[in-house]
């Protein structure tokens, strides 16, 4: 097994910071506002890619370049953004690392871009220049709390110790283990298997790694961004699934108390007591409902080809269907809270008209009684 300081490659670390900026994005409108930034729609290249099938396709623009200090050194730093029409700005800023830059230095770099301070205020600014210019494009605008990172480490060129090309199947779990898990101790044989089970290659020049926050892929191409396309759109379905999970978390307690204050608010008449509340529910879970249907269906795949695969294995890494499953719970307690609510105001609407048809009755009598 060659040691990770023999190893050489060409490359660039990217840095992903994925934000919700809005309910939704026109993206017509977003392409007319950055006519002048070459905007463009973009869909992964490859030819088995057509068994993706991606609605309204995002659209990619290149934001600029900035000096940045990172490990104590000035680099030169490419920002882009692709923006999804489901309200999800994903930028990306690009650290080329220096030709034959060895694996551990690699890993060093990514690990250091990740973390810096400097490139994180740099990202938040160009974010918010983005935001302003995309303004009149966004429904809804409002900057979610919740954000998601990713780090890809991307390598066009793969050599051994002498310089020759080298065959990525030759990396093993302890070559992963420091530049994706930034670990320099030795993981146990089992911690390996749980936290490096996803490998895929198509070609035998190219490989795919995935983790939690981190990807390596290989690809000697380089015009071919494929797998960084399908991995920015499972982290922007992840981040949404995080964000209305987050605004069910703080609406179901709040719907309660809105509910207990309607209760108590006896000079109201009863039957139009809970109608505030049941018409800001119906809001909420609609629009909640559509977006995530919205996201579910933003990319579908068709076939089982490489890219189908590594998009499969980015969303159960990344436990998206629990996050689904736990919405659908949240919205089905908001569901049951609104049909006993609107039940309990239905049994109040009958009780008034009972009591209302028992003072006719009452009245009708007294006036019979008062004719004779």
């Amino acid at each position: 097994m060659p040691e990770p300081s023999t190893l050489s490659v060409a490359g660039s670390a990217i840095v992903y910071r994925l934000h919700d900026v809005g309910y939704a994005i026109d993206l017509d409108r977003t392409r007319s506002l950055l006519a002048s930034s070459d905007a463009e729609r973009t869909r992964p290249g490859r030819g088995e890619a057509e068994a993706i099938q991606i609605e309204n396709p995002p659209i990619g623009v290149t934001l600029g370049s900035a000096p940045v200090l990172i490990e104590d050194e000035i680099r030169a730093v490419e920002i882009s953004a692709r923006i999804f029409d489901f309200g999800v700005c994903a930028l990306r800023a690009t650290i080329g690392a220096p030709d034959g830059v060895s694996w551990d230095a690699f890993g060093a770099l990514g690990a250091a871009a990740d973390s810096s301070t400097e490139l994180s205020e740099l990202m938040d600014r160009e974010l918010g220049r983005l935001i302003e210019l995309l303004g009149p494009a966004i429904e809804r605008p409002g900057l979610a709390p919740v954000t998601e990172s990713y780090v890809v480490f991307r390598v066009t060129r793969f050599a051994d110790g002498e310089g020759r090309p080298a065959d990525p199947a030759i990396l093993t779990d302890e070559h992963l283990v420091s530049l994706l898990l930034n670990e320099r101790d030795e993981l146990s044989a089992g911690a390996r298997r749980e936290l490096l089970p996803h490998r895929f290659s198509y070609y035998t020049n190219e490989l795919t790694v995935l983790t939690w926050d981190n990807a390596l892929v290989i690809e000697p191409r380089p015009h071919d961004h494929d797998v960084e396309y399908i991995l920015e759109f499972a982290n922007a379905q992840l981040l949404e699934l995080r964000f209305y999970d987050a605004v069910l978390d703080r609406e179901l307690p709040r719907m309660y108390d809105r509910a207990a204050v309607a209760r108590r608010r006896r000079f109201l008449p009863m039957i139009g007591r809970f109608s505030p509340v049941l018409a800001e529910m119906n809001t909420q879970v609609a629009d909640i409902t559509e977006t995530v249907e919205r996201v579910d269906n933003a990319l579908k795949v068709t076939d089982d080809v490489h890219l189908a695969r590594i998009y499969g294995a980015a969303l159960e890494l990344f436990r998206e269907a629990a996050w689904r499953r736990g919405i659908d719970r949240k919205l089905g307690i908001m569901r049951e809270t609104y049909a006993m609510l609107n039940d309990e105001s239905q049994a109040a609407r009958s009780e008034i008209l009972e009591m209302a048809i028992v003072l006719l009755i009452v009245a009708e009598l007294v006036l019979g009684l008062a004719a004779r």
